[in-house]
């Protein structure tokens, strides 16, 4: 295996490139170490083992004087390197002026805030040059406190001394602030009124959260909704004031020690969740499992993350227990970042509201991980990423705007090698995800005095997305397919050879299609320029549109009306299948489709998973967990002729299966096999007929671990090389990446 590491941060000049050498010579690693224009890249190679010991070891063991600001890694083909070395620094190009994330409190300001004698104890808003906010309060370049909502605050004597001494770990550090001049929190009831400040308002959050009570919290990006996480009673009232019905909270432990009595934790889980980035990482929940039953109903996995301010420390290491830490924002609206927005807002959900004074520029979502088959699999790239670049391995010809697609929407902006992915904003369905849309769109452009010569869009007509950019640059306009661009973000990330050509498979719930349906079942030949559709999913209809994707009971009837079968009795009344039946029959308001996702969707209303969902992709990710029960190596075969792959014969075997009761987990592992199967057999048929050995994944399908790791052995056994998502979603959220490359290459 082959490593490509990039690190910013504190790492030149401080020894960082001998202690790189000596750590992979070590471990019989090869490749090599460089300083470039924004931090150090590394390359490494050798056996798997020993590559992700180099990868857990270097945060660990790297120089104290040292500091990793930002750490992303991917791993790629071999190279084929002869032995490790330091390679001459590249000097070419101007030095890069990164806006840095927000960065988890380190280490020495955590000592600091603990230690009694120090001016800082207990304060929520230590921070130094190493760590603390950065994208969330920058307003403009440069980056000098008067161009941060740190400007309010003036600096007291001591501060002032602390940074201007190049000699001190605060030496310009623009958040620098103490309990004298800095800000400060107090909590409030729902109404906004002040009953207590300061530590009096930590020490009473803390009490609130003891006596079962839910509290908005203002942090780095915007608000979290807290409560005990092993309150039942008090999460289940949580669920039903935000409006979310079974969508799994993500949890705040105090340590890692309290996250694995609750969850499995492997090495490369244990490093992301101590990564300066600190997100969200899921995990599968252990046999000891104790937190209240309404965090991840009927889920086998938890998403855990550890405090990463002043304020989540205390809180944390006071409360002493796991926490709810989910956004502060009815479901689907953005995040609540504003203070009196928040009053306004959560009134309805908070019984208390912990605020502050320190101003929030913009407002950026908790990133979300998975570690899939040893790799990173981001689901929602934000916080602790956000606005730092994806490089590219070559230039773009010009400057580039990506709108992103409809749902899990990302922007991105493209100059030379290097794309500017934003924050999480969402799905563009409601008015306040709108406004935060165009408001990210207007703060890019202005924050990195980009003008860009093209705009790139996705092609479905009703996209928010796309008739926001008919409306404001039509001149410089370009219309891209969904499918394509998922597969160009996967194979730039890869650093695939723009002129080669690779077999892509995008599979995922809706993406609009060249002939006007709706595609999601797609097989392309495909390079960074051009595309060929050579297969795709047979097609079936969505009865009711939209409302086929929130109950995949529809879905199922409709498989079957395509299949020649009547439907199992309990999916739901006998009227409504008729009517149902009806509908796909005469083909009204019922679309055509080729969606893989929706195939995953309609096999589990049809096994009795699920028949109705209450959050994206519910029902294919409780088809996956119950996959993960059974170790049978049986599956169901897809039929792949002329450019079809039919799946009429696996929904008959699967029906017959239910008919001789087979136990659920096994005939939804044998349908997960069949997506393996059928996957290695395109590969085979197409390497057959073009000699072509390169496979790309992308699309929300392939957040499915289960799925990867099944198909990805198989494949590299026939001596495939296969591309994955690392550095940015398979979902929606890494289209705006494709959509750069699309419109910078030619």
């Amino acid at each position: 295996m082959r490593a490509k590491i990039f690190i910013k941060g504190t790492v030149q000049g401080v020894g960082f490139r001998p202690f790189i050498y000596r750590l992979a010579t070590s471990l019989n690693l090869k490749g090599y170490v460089l300083n470039d224009t924004s931090g150090v890249t590394i390359e490494v190679e050798g056996n798997e083992k020993n590559l992700i010991e180099f990868l857990l070891r270097i945060e660990k063991e790297k120089p104290p004087i040292s500091k990793i600001y930002s750490l992303e890694y991917k791993i790629l083909e071999d190279a084929g390197f002869d032995n490790f070395e330091i390679k001459k620094s590249k000097e070419s190009g101007k030095i890069e002026v990164l806006i840095l994330p927000d960065l988890a409190t380190c280490e020495d300001c955590i000592k600091e805030l603990e230690d009694p004698e120090n001016r800082r104890y207990r304060y929520p808003f230590i921070n130094c040059t190493n760590c603390g906010p950065r994208f969330t309060i920058i307003e403009k370049l440069p980056y000098d406190r008067k161009n941060t909502t740190m400007k309010i605050f003036k600096m007291c004597p001591e501060c002032e001394k602390e940074y201007n001494d190049p000699t001190n770990r605060r030496f310009h550090a623009q958040p620098n602030a103490c309990p004298v001049c800095g800000p400060h929190v107090w909590l409030t009831d729902k109404k906004g009124t002040t009953i207590a400040e300061r530590e009096k308002a930590l020490k009473l959050t803390v009490k609130l959260l003891k006596e079962g009570k839910i509290l908005a919290i203002k942090g780095l990006g915007g608000f979290h909704l807290i409560c005990d996480a092993s309150n039942e009673e008090t999460v289940k009232e949580l669920r039903k004031r935000k409006n979310r019905e079974e969508k799994p909270f993500a949890v705040m432990f105090p340590n890692i020690e309290s996250i694995k009595k609750e969850a499995y934790v492997s090495p490369l889980e244990e490093r992301a969740l101590l990564s300066i980035e600190r997100p969200i990482v899921i995990l599968k929940k252990s046999k000891n499992y104790s937190l209240a039953s309404s965090v991840a109903p009927s889920n086998s996995t938890i998403g855990a993350f550890l405090p990463y301010t002043p304020l989540h420390h205390l809180i944390l290491n006071d409360f002493e227990k796991p926490i709810i830490a989910t956004s502060a924002n009815i479901t689907d609206d953005p995040i609540v970042k504003d203070n009196e927005e928040a009053i306004n807002r959560l009134t309805d959900i908070a019984d208390f509201l912990l605020l502050h004074n320190r101003p929030i520029k913009r407002r950026c979502d908790d990133s979300v991980i998975r570690i899939v088959a040893e790799k990173p699999s981001p689901l929602r790239r934000s916080r602790g990423f956000a606005p730092l670049p994806v490089k590219l391995p070559f230039n773009l010809k010009k400057p580039v705007l990506a709108l992103g697609p409809f749902m899990k929407n990302t922007i991105a902006l493209g100059i030379d090698n290097k794309v500017f992915i934003s924050q999480h904003i969402g799905d563009l369905e409601t008015p306040l995800a709108i406004e935060f849309y165009e408001e990210t769109v207007k703060d890019f452009l202005s924050l990195f005095n980009i003008n860009p010569e093209i705009v790139v869009c996705d092609k479905h007509p009703l996209y928010y997305s796309t008739k926001f950019g008919e409306k404001n640059f039509k001149e410089k306009l370009l219309k891209v397919q969904h499918h394509f661009t998922h597969l160009l973000s996967c194979l730039a990330e890869n650093e695939v050879d723009p002129e080669e050509e690779v077999i892509g498979f995008s599979f995922d719930g809706t993406g609009y299609g060249d002939d006007g349906t709706i595609w999601g079942g797609e097989v392309f030949r495909l390079n960074f320029f051009q595309y060929k559709r050579l297969f795709h999913l047979k097609q079936f209809r969505l009865p009711g549109g939209e409302k086929a994707v929130k109950e995949p009971y529809r879905v199922a009837i409709s498989l079957c009306k395509k299949a020649g079968v009547n439907p199992p009795q309990n999916l739901t009344d006998e009227k409504a299948i008729t009517f149902i039946m009806k509908m796909v029959e005469k083909g009204i308001n019922s679309p055509l489709t080729s969606s893989m996702g929706r195939l995953f969707d309609g096999v589990a209303a049809l096994i009795d998973i699920k028949k109705k969902v209450s959050y994206h992709a519910q029902a294919a990710i409780l088809l996956e967990q119950e996959a993960l029960k059974s170790k049978t190596k049986e599956k169901y075969r897809f039929r792949i002729r002329e450019g079809i792959i039919n799946w009429i014969s696996v929904i008959k075997e699967i029906l017959s299966d239910v008919e001789k009761g087979i136990p659920t987990p096994v005939i939804a592992r044998k349908f997960h096999n069949g997506i393996a199967e059928m996957i290695v057999n395109i590969a085979e048929m197409e390497r057959n007929k073009t000699g072509i050995s390169k496979v790309a994944f992308s699309g929300g399908v392939f957040q499915n671990g289960l799925l990867i790791e099944t198909v990805l052995p198989l494949l590299e056994e026939k001596n495939f090389t296969v591309y994955t998502h690392q550095i940015v979603p398979t979902n929606d959220g890494g289209i705006s990446l494709g959509q750069v490359i699309a419109g910078g290459i030619k």
